[in-house]
């Protein structure tokens, strides 16, 4: 289903390229983001997509003044919507908009299957529709700031880790169950961290995944936990989420490639998992503080 969701999307919205991402974190259903940009739009009304039980939370990127939009066929009250104001639509509801100004927006897409794997996952009872108000938008800066963080991966799908779109979608979709789901856990997870077999466990499959990655369900699943517990108790034990944890170890590698005065930036980029020369650069400056070259002028020194 989601596979399909951002060509659904993007015909409904009349736009041809609409890139989009799709994890499988969860083991019941997968969550997904599109990325939807039009800059001169034809004044119509958007198309009808297939009802189903599923939410869309579409967070826009731009302002878009004075819109108008439908559920089931009713009109609803809609004021000026700014950038980083996210909405909620109900996929059962037939939402449609007139596409008459410039639009740029992410929208996630939640299928029911994928809220109930969430509660499950979160010891808590499964919950009914999300509560919002049609046509409204919502200032909510944990969507805004975790759908900034997918732009670049959005642009850039080569240079995206699977890890970390893995942790960013499944906090969108925890983040919406419970501020619009009301979901509660019915108990509190420990607070403890790894075994010790798991951290060891958990840090092999990693080491051995360095170039391609490897999703976080699957390290989770060897670790005998739930993906939320497991990325809970990772950072508790190793002090980082298990994706910049992941980037850090390529970063240790480089270094030891660097010491090759044979290899050359993009050499050692392709030896460490990095898509290119940009990409290490940029992941070394941010963990060490210096770029590639100028630390391995620095041993020269």
């Amino acid at each position: 289903m989601t596979e399909t969701y951002g060509q659904r999307l993007g015909e409904a919205l009349r736009v041809e390229n609409a890139p989009v991402i799709v994890t499988r974190i969860l083991r019941a259903a997968d969550i997904a983001v599109t990325e939807i940009r039009c800059d001169n739009p034809l004044p119509e009304m958007s198309g009808s997509m297939r009802r189903e039980d599923a939410f869309a939370v579409a967070l826009h990127l731009r302002d878009r003044p004075n819109g108008e939009y439908w559920e089931d066929g009713r009109g609803a009250s809609m004021g000026d919507l700014r950038a980083g104001e996210s909405c909620l639509h109900d996929l059962k509801r037939d939402p449609r908009g007139l596409l008459d100004k410039p639009y740029h927006v992410l929208s996630f897409y939640l299928p029911r299957a994928a809220l109930d794997a969430i509660a499950d996952d979160a010891n808590a009872p499964r919950i009914g529709d999300l509560s919002y108000k049609p046509g409204a938008g919502v200032n909510d800066g944990t969507i805004s700031c975790l759908g900034n963080l997918l732009l670049p991966a959005l642009s850039h799908p080569d240079q995206a880790n699977p890890l970390f779109l893995d942790h960013v979608l499944l906090a969108v979709g925890v983040h919406v169950a419970q501020t619009y789901g009301g979901m509660r856990p019915m108990s509190q997870p420990a607070r403890g961290g790894l075994a010790p077999w798991q951290e060891r466990r958990a840090t092999e499959i990693l080491r051995a995944n360095l170039k391609g990655g490897v999703a976080l369900r699957e390290v989770a699943r060897e670790c005998g936990l739930s993906v939320s517990y497991f990325s809970h108790a990772f950072r508790r034990t190793l002090g980082v989420a298990p994706h910049q944890w992941l980037i850090e170890q390529r970063v240790v590698l480089s270094k030891e490639k660097l010491r090759d005065n044979g290899l050359s930036l993009s050499d050692v980029a392709a030896d460490c998992g990095f898509s290119d020369q940009s990409h290490l650069s940029r992941a070394f400056r941010q963990t060490v503080g210096v770029s590639p070259g100028a630390w391995r002028q620095s041993l020269k020194r």
